[in-house]
C-alpha cells in the first residue's frame, strides 16, 4: 500500500536565500557580490544552486541586466519573511539562554527611571539597559530586537505586540509667547482652524494624523505647515511664528514657547509594548514594576 503521508517541504540553505535577497535588492550581480564581500562567479553559483534546490528559475540574466522572474518575485517576499523570522528565532533563543539581560527602550519625553530602578533592585544580578529611541522608532526597535520592551506614545502599529496601557497625557497647543492665543486658559480646534501645523517628512501616517489632528472633526484637512525632517525641528518653526504645533503637557519647552490646554481632543496614550511570545523572564517583572511606578 503506498505511503499517503505528506511529502516533507523542500529545503534550502538560508544563506542562499539571503544571497538571493541581496541580488534582488541591487538587481546587479556585481554590486550584490560587493555587498556580500564575495566574487561575482561565486555569487552566481550560489543563485544557481538555490534555483536547483527550488526547481525554478528565479533570476533572468540578459545583456540589459538582471530581473526577477515571476517565481523570483514571489520567492522574494517569502524569503524576506523567512529570514526575518529566522533572525527573530535566533534572538529569542539567545534571550531565553540569557534571562538576566533586558534592554528597555523609551521615546523622547517619557521617564522610565522609577520602573528601571525597581527592576534593578529586585534583580541585582541582571543586566538592565535603557535606550532612548526616536519618536517613530518604537515598533522597528522591537521587531529588530534592539530592545526587549518599549514605553512609547500611541499611535504606532501594535500588531504582534503585547501592550499594557500605563497612563494618558493631555494634548496641548504649543505657540510662541507673543502669539494671539498665548496666555489663554484653553483653546479649541476652532481657534486654530487656520493655523498651519508642521509636517514631518516620512512620518507614519496614523501618527502624523494624530499629532496634526488631520482631518479635523468637521472633515476639513489641517492646514499644512512647513515640511521638516524630524519632529524636534517643529519648535524652531513655532518660535519663528511660521506654525503652531500639538504636543503633550509634560514636554519640556524652550523659554520662548508656551502651551495652552487643547479642549475636545483625545489624550495621548502611553503604553508598554513587548513582543508576543518573548520568553525573556525579566519582561513580566518589568511589566509589573512599570504598571506600579509609571501607571496613573
Amino acid at each position: 500500500m503506498p505511503d499517503s503521508s505528506p511529502l516533507p517541504p523542500p529545503t534550502f540553505d538560508l544563506q542562499l536565500a539571503h544571497c538571493f535577497t541581496v541580488v534582488a535588492e541591487y538587481r546587479h550581480f556585481g554590486r550584490a557580490a560587493e555587498a556580500l564581500h564575495t566574487t561575482q562567479p561565486s555569487l552566481s553559483r550560489r543563485i544557481r544552486r538555490l534555483e536547483q534546490q527550488l526547481g525554478v528559475r528565479l533570476v533572468e540574466r540578459t545583456s540589459q541586466g538582471n530581473h526577477l522572474t515571476e517565481a523570483g518575485e514571489d520567492f522574494l517576499q517569502a524569503a524576506t519573511a523567512l529570514l526575518r523570522a529566522a533572525d527573530r528565532a535566533a534572538a529569542d533563543a539567545r534571550s531565553a539562554a540569557r534571562p538576566g539581560r533586558i534592554t528597555v527602550g523609551h521615546t523622547p519625553g517619557i521617564i522610565v527611571t522609577p520602573a528601571v530602578r525597581e527592576l534593578r533592585a529586585a534583580h541585582p544580578n541582571a543586566e538592565v539597559r535603557v535606550r532612548q529611541l526616536a519618536s517613530d522608532e518604537a515598533r522597528a526597535a522591537l521587531l529588530d530586537h534592539r530592545v526587549d520592551a518599549v514605553i512609547a506614545r500611541l499611535p504606532f502599529s501594535t500588531e504582534g505586540f503585547e501592550v499594557t496601557a500605563l497612563y494618558d497625557e493631555p494634548r496641548v497647543l504649543v505657540v510662541p509667547r507673543g502669539h494671539r492665543l498665548a496666555g489663554r486658559e484653553s483653546v479649541t480646534l476652532a481657534d486654530i482652524a487656520d493655523e498651519p501645523v508642521p509636517r514631518v517628512r516620512g512620518a507614519d501616517p496614523p501618527a502624523s494624523a494624530f499629532w496634526r489632528i488631520d482631518p479635523r472633526p468637521d472633515g476639513r484637512p489641517a492646514p499644512d505647515g512647513p515640511l521638516i525632517d524630524a519632529a524636534a525641528d517643529q519648535f524652531e518653526l513655532v518660535a519663528g511664528g511660521q506654525a503652531v504645533s500639538i504636543s503633550v503637557s509634560s514636554h519640556t519647552l524652550r523659554p520662548d514657547l508656551t502651551t495652552v490646554r487643547l479642549e475636545g481632543v483625545e489624550a495621548s496614550h502611553v503604553v508598554l509594548a513587548t513582543r508576543v511570545g518573548d520568553r525573556n523572564r525579566l519582561l513580566a517583572a518589568f511589566r509589573t514594576h512599570a504598571t506600579r511606578t509609571l501607571g496613573r
